[in-house]
């Protein structure tokens, strides 16, 4: 550990990026910034690393795809961070009672995507609907989007800067279960899930849950860039710790302990002190603010208050990485494997299937045809692997199941994880002319390469609170009531501490919005006190 001062402006607790971003921004303007990481190297959920043993391949390990980090904060900290677009938006294909049939949607070349539809469904009805529901959602996002990088507005008045046709959609989106919409604007099963899915990641849901769980996911799955597009993080999501810690050590006023644990805070209006433990020695300093980048559960434990209740906010996904040393083969359809693995590959996610999934996952049961989505970095993005694999033909593969929530796996997840992959495995196989294990790549102990996280492993690795990615359940980007009015979504029960990750309000996925909120009100705070 490097030696350090007994003092800092600031202490941030988690290394991931939101804690960075924070750091940073802190640093720019002129404070010292103390960052506290219990895993030996920083990143959190946004790492890349080397995988697979004696291959040159940097995954990145837990998550892919980008959308909500907005270019704001990329240009005001001064990242060299490249999003590149994919040519395939989506692929979703369906073998039902023997039937094939497939939707290929195209970013690259969008005006054949209403042959797509039709070709689909023989009318171009649920394409009318799919268009009508794009431009619904980006009509919330005009008036979100922008808003997330700002004090909190209340409900009503997010909605009054939208014109009718923008308030129609927020009636749909933000009032209604989301299921309503989907089944009024869409009547095929395939294309119903294909919007629904973004309502799940990661969370236990379904159309009509009246909590409206399902709602808040897809918002913030559909307003990113204002257009709601994935990209894909050139050089891997480490690209993006890399940088951010390259901004943070050029300032000269951000220090970096990893591998320790924070033990307790104590806070004070004037100066906290924080005892953490780091190579086996106990530390103890103090910080004018302290930033708290880890879940709400972590900090209950942090302030030495009875563990929460969590098991409503439990985590559902799983997660597979692999390396392939070449594509597969398709078994059915007109896609060539290129086109299908570079955007989105939807598997059993269908509107019906989906809720069949659901109902099994909810009392106790793995679902016999588990939803997942995959996609292929290296078909948009190849520089993550060497000029040697690169030329073998090599390419990653990552999947993001559905609705395996943490219950499943607290027995026994050695034995439950193993089964989980097998019917994953199986339901890329139905696809496939070649089985996916044929095309796997071998490590340099001979193991394929392939590896598979539970939620359970999620809490294990990166200490997500019951695996949960987004540490609770997603938040509204709205105050919810008139205290909240004014506030950055970060604030606390304590005057100098403050959240500044998922646990924030608009808080959740990489977006570095609360690290960027919380710093914004460390320095409003400041400012105010300065008179």
């Amino acid at each position: 550990m490097p030696p350090l001062s007994t003092k800092y402006d600031v202490a941030v607790i988690g290394g991931g990026h939101n804690g960075l971003v924070a750091a940073s921004y802190l640093a720019q303007a002129g404070l010292s910034v103390l960052v506290l990481e219990r895993n030996a190297k920083l990143g959190g959920a946004t790492r890349s690393a080397l995988a697979f043993e004696g291959l040159d391949a940097r995954l990145s390990v837990y998550s892919y795809l980008v959308s909500l980090f907005p270019k704001k904060i990329t240009q005001e900290l001064g990242l060299d961070l490249q999003l590149k677009a994919r040519k395939t938006a989506s692929y979703t294909p369906s073998l039902e009672r023997g039937e094939f049939s497939e939707l290929l949607l195209r970013n690259d070349l969008p005006q054949g995507n209403e042959e797509a539809f039709l070709s689909l469904t023989g009318s171009s009805a649920d394409y009318d609907g799919y268009l009508e529901l794009q431009a619904m959602q980006r009509n919330l996002a005009s008036v979100v989007w922008p808003s997330l990088l700002s004090p909190l507005v209340g409900k009503r008045e997010m909605r009054e800067r939208l014109d009718e046709e923008g308030r129609s959609a927020w009636q749909a989106l933000i009032e209604e279960p989301l299921g309503r919409v989907i089944e009024e604007k869409l009547s095929s099963d395939l294309v119903r899930g294909l919007l629904f899915t973004d309502a799940k990641i990661g969370v236990s849901t379904y159309p009509y849950d009246p909590d409206l769980l399902q709602n808040r996911c897809f918002l913030y799955h559909v307003i990113g860039r204002g257009t709601g597009e994935w990209r894909v993080p050139e050089g891997g999501m480490g690209t993006l710790v890399r940088e951010l810690i390259r901004v943070a050590r050029k300032t000269g006023k951000v220090s970096f302990a990893t591998g320790a644990t924070v033990n307790s805070v104590h806070p004070c209006r004037k100066l906290s002190s924080l005892v953490f433990e780091a190579e086996g020695e106990e530390v103890k300093v103090d910080a004018r603010y302290v930033l708290c980048n880890a879940s709400g559960k972590e900090l209950d434990r942090i302030m030495g208050k009875p563990e929460r209740s969590v098991s409503a906010d439990e985590g559902a996904a799983f997660k597979v990485n692999m390396l392939l040393k070449r594509l597969p083969r398709l078994r059915f359809g007109a896609c060539s494997p290129e086109q299908a693995f570079a955007g989105t590959f939807h598997l059993n996610e269908g509107y019906d299937q989906m809720q069949l999934s659901y109902e099994s996952s909810q009392s106790g049961e793995m679902p016999e045809k588990p939803p997942g989505e995959i996609y292929c970095h290296t078909l948009t993005d190849p520089s993550i692997l060497s000029s040697e694999l690169q030329a073998k033909g090599f390419h990653t593969l990552t999947l993001f199941g559905l609705d395996m929530p943490y219950r499943l796996f607290e027995q026994d997840n050695e034995t439950t994880r193993k089964t989980a992959l097998q019917r994953y495995l199986f339901g890329i196989n139905q696809y496939l002319d070649e089985p996916i294990e044929e095309c796997l790549a071998d490590d340099a102990d001979g193991q394929p390469c392939i590896e598979a996280m539970s939620a359970f492993d999620l809490e294990k690795k990166i200490h997500l609170p019951r695996g949960n990615i987004f540490h609770g359940d997603l938040s509204w980007p709205f105050a919810e009531n008139d205290q909240e009015v004014g506030q950055w979504g970060v604030e606390t029960e304590y005057p100098n501490l403050f959240l500044c990750g998922s646990s924030a309000k608009r808080g959740g996925a990489v977006s570095g919005i609360p690290g960027h909120n919380a710093a914004m009100k460390i320095l409003q705070d400041s400012m105010d006190a300065k008179g």
